[in-house]
This record gives structure tokens, C-alpha cells and sequence, in this order.
């Protein structure tokens, strides 16, 4: 059940309301109503939200409430017509798979999207590497090799 499914029930009941009551009052048929809380039609648009509120007079927290609801429960995505095939490529892994995600899965998903976005914003750079010093003809490699190395040096 999508979150505005959900609390669009919830709202309805603490109103004392049944469907056909709340469909009356806001001009839709009971059907309609039904289907938005059961998450079978998609979220409707913002003035359904604006009728609600004025039908049953919602303080502002609420209607907030409910238009933070209708945004997360968004079944559509679409994406930029210049975004990265890289992009293409997640979404439609995502596109294919979403439906199957283990709830771990999905907490990885969502911890990465949480990432600042500076992170994001930053250009990608190799990672530094460290410069190997190179060694001289007769080096050793352990402090003892250098130790008999300076004892004994060898004459070319």
C-alpha cells in the first residue's frame, strides 16, 4: 500500500467517515475512492488533496501530511534526456528488479541515495597512488643488506 493510500484511509476514518460518505462530500464516486486506498489507481493530483481539505477542514499540518504522501507514493519516474547511459543502465536494473528487493536491498539503496550531495557534485579522480622509490644498482632491500653494503662496498 503506497503511503497516500494508506493515510487517505486513515484520514477518512478518523473523520468518522465511510467511502461513499467521503466520495459524496468531494465530488468523486465511491469506487474511485476505494481504489486510491487500496493503492490500485495511482496518487491523484494535488487539488484531489485541496478538495479533502476543504470538505473536511484539515489544519495545516494535515493537508501537509497528505501532500508529503501524494510525493512518495509517485509510481512514475522519468529521466533527463541527457543523463548518462550509466543512468539508463540503474534505472532499468532498478525498473526490472524492484519489486523482488529484499528489505536489506533496499536499505542499501536508500543509504546511498541518503549521501550528501556534495559527494555526488564531486568530479571523480583516481585515487592517488603512492610513487615507489626506485633502487639503485647494488641496493638491498633489508636495512642488513644496506648494513653489509656499507661495510663492504664492492669497487666497479
Amino acid at each position: 500500500m503506497s503511503p497516500f493510500s494508506r493515510l487517505l484511509a486513515e484520514t477518512r476514518r478518523r473523520n468518522g467517515l465511510r467511502q461513499i460518505d467521503l466520495a459524496e462530500l468531494l465530488g468523486y464516486e465511491q469506487t474511485y475512492l476505494s481504489a486510491l486506498e487500496v493503492g490500485a489507481k495511482g496518487p491523484p493530483a494535488a487539488e484531489f488533496v485541496q478538495r479533502l481539505q476543504a470538505a473536511l477542514n484539515l489544519d495545516e499540518k494535515d493537508t501537509d501530511c497528505l501532500l508529503e504522501a501524494l510525493e512518495l507514493s509517485q509510481r512514475r519516474m522519468t529521466l533527463e534526456v541527457d543523463a548518462p547511459e550509466d543512468v539508463y543502465v540503474v534505472f532499468n536494473e532498478m525498473r526490472l528488479q524492484l519489486n523482488n528487493l529484499h528489505p536489506s536491498q533496499v536499505g542499501l539503496i536508500r543509504a546511498t541515495l541518503a549521501l550528501k550531495s556534495d559527494l555526488r557534485e564531486r568530479p571523480h579522480s583516481e585515487i592517488p597512488r603512492l610513487k615507489r622509490r626506485v633502487l639503485e644498482p647494488g641496493e638491498g632491500s633489508s636495512p642488513s643488506a644496506r648494513t653489509k653494503q656499507a661495510e663492504h662496498p664492492s669497487t666497479n
